[in-house]
């Protein structure tokens, strides 16, 4: 173990650490990243009171990657091995796979190393997580002492939940209404009051919004916006049409609802939908996380616990939404890799917008420990923004971040890989088995200039310089960043689950 730095802790060395995670929630749809339509009160309220990075990436752009990257500080290839969510095999009639319900007790080789649960653990913290998990060991197995954990990740109604891997129960209204509940029942029970003799705590609150299904929300977010009032950003197709299926538009309204169990209502899309109003859905349920936040915070000041803790907001991934034609993410796009990211500590972080740093999923874990003052695992590969943070700096030596997808713009059987600086993309392609580089040429931007992508400049000789340094960095980077190598660190989890996505007995939280 190493410390990053002599600086000195806070003098019971003891806060409290509080990162509120979001599903698929892109930078450009929130108020405080420069969007004048959509309205996030609470969300632009904590910027006030932030370190704000215009300039955040997710180091993976897809779920289960990227949440396994924050929680061990590690890039997708080295804590999981693959880049994907990993799948099971059913009897579905056209989609052949799902992902499991249930996380595996068992931790496998999966997370090598100490996570960030585990480090705080071992400081005397008590870790719980509430809302969508979407990793593959269970929340115990890599240090959390207590979860309340929704049992699908694909549905906001209908819901399980399971508390502390005890079998699950059923959930009445809507999940991400339960979840903070369970969240402000979380604080009262760590009053001011009672601080002084509870341990300090981690909580990891992990919202499933705006994620889709979009169609399965309260009625007040589902009519928020009119599509008429939504604006398109300008790499979305002016039609607003999907090009050549309308299977994208479903599984955005009712995710494996519609894909996996055929239930009537989502197998018909509503009349004259298209982009924009699946984008003012889209909006609507980002008004739902924002709401969601805005309770966290009063719960916090209202149990007096707001001074002492670090509150980290951000979002796993962002979504293209029809950007250069693409659905989903799990690509280089912007729409795809672009998070908010904001961090606060009352009276030690003075509020700012930092526009020379680019922060990634992966620094969290080493930015909480260093603020925490706690020593850092040798084995992260991410990079501590405590100087920032703490207004010693403005960038780091290392102001660019590296980024790996599961997916290609380029077609089937590739992924991409990415670096990313406060004014530059550069990426290239590699073959999804072997790893191996497909193109070493695949796309340059100028982000400042062109903001939207238009304009691959690679090759072009209209930026030689920047373009040869971050070849190089991403070249060096690819080389000497190890794949973890199990046999079981693959997607596939067939062995572990039955044909319906149920595990087999021993391995889940029910075993």
């Amino acid at each position: 173990m190493k410390r990053i730095k002599d600086r000195a802790a806070p003098s019971d060395g003891k806060r409290n650490v509080i990162v509120c995670l979001c599903d698929q929630l892109r930078a450009f749809e929130v108020g405080c990243y420069g969007n004048d339509i959509i309205r996030t009160p609470n969300i632009d309220h904590l910027a006030a009171e932030s370190v704000r990075f215009e300039t955040a990436v997710s180091s993976n752009p897809v779920c289960m990657a990227v949440r396994s990257a924050l929680m061990s500080g590690q890039h997708s290839r080295t804590c999981n091995g693959h880049l994907a969510n990993d799948f099971v095999p059913t009897d579905g009639e056209r989609w052949s796979t799902i992902e499991p319900e249930f996380p595996e007790r068992a931790r496998g080789a999966h997370l090598q190393g100490t996570t960030l649960p585990e480090v705080l653990r071992a400081a005397g913290y008590e870790s719980t997580v509430i809302g969508k998990w979407h990793i593959r060991p269970c929340p115990e197995s890599i240090g959390f002492d207590h979860s309340v954990l929704p049992l699908t990740n694909h549905r906001h109604s209908k819901q399980q939940f399971m508390i502390d891997g005890a079998p699950p129960v059923d959930v009445e209204g809507f999940s991400v209404e339960r979840e903070i509940e369970k969240v402000e029942d979380f604080f009262a029970d760590r009053s001011a009051e009672d601080a002084a003799s509870r341990d300090p705590f981690f909580l990891y609150y992990s919202m499933m919004p705006p994620h889709m299904p979009l169609g399965d929300m309260p009625e007040k977010y589902l009519n928020m916006y009119a599509p008429e009032e939504i604006p398109l950003r300008a790499n979305v197709a002016p039609d607003g049409r999907l090009p050549a299926s309308d299977d994208w538009f479903k599984i955005y309204l009712w995710d494996y609802v519609y894909y996996h169990y055929f239930e009537p209502h989502t197998l018909k899309l509503p009349i004259d939908f298209d982009v924009r109003a699946l984008t003012a859905l889209y909006y609507g349920a980002v008004a739902w996380v924002d709401d969601m936040l805005g309770r966290m915070l009063q719960s916090l000041e209202a149990n007096g616990l707001a001074d002492d803790t670090i509150v980290i907001f951000t979002s796993d991934h962002g979504d293209t939404l029809g950007s250069h034609r693409r659905w989903n993410k799990g690509v280089l796009l912007q729409e795809s890799i672009r998070v908010p990211m904001l961090c606060r500590l009352p009276g030690h972080w003075a509020p700012a917008v930092n526009r020379d740093q680019v922060a990634s999923t992966i620094d969290i874990m080493p930015t909480i420990l260093d603020a925490c003052g706690l020593d850092l695992p040798g084995h992260l590969q991410g990079q501590s923004l405590l100087p920032i943070l703490a207004g010693e700096c403005t960038g780091l030596d290392r102001n660019w971040s590296f980024i790996e997808t599961s997916g290609s713009s380029s077609g089937k059987g590739l992924t991409e890989i990415g670096i990313r600086t406060p004014s530059h993309l550069y990426g290239m392609c590699l073959d999804a088995d072997s790893h191996r580089l497909v193109d070493a040429d695949f796309c340059f931007y100028d982000l400042e200039n062109d903001p939207y992508e238009f304009d691959n400049i690679v090759g072009t000789g209209r930026a030689p310089d920047i373009e040869a340094e971050l070849k190089k960095r991403l070249l060096h980077w690819h080389e000497h960043t190890p794949w973890l190598d199990d046999p079981d660190c693959g997607p596939d989890r067939r062995h572990l689950f039955d044909k319906n996505g149920m595990p087999l007995t021993g391995h889940s939280g029910l075993g």
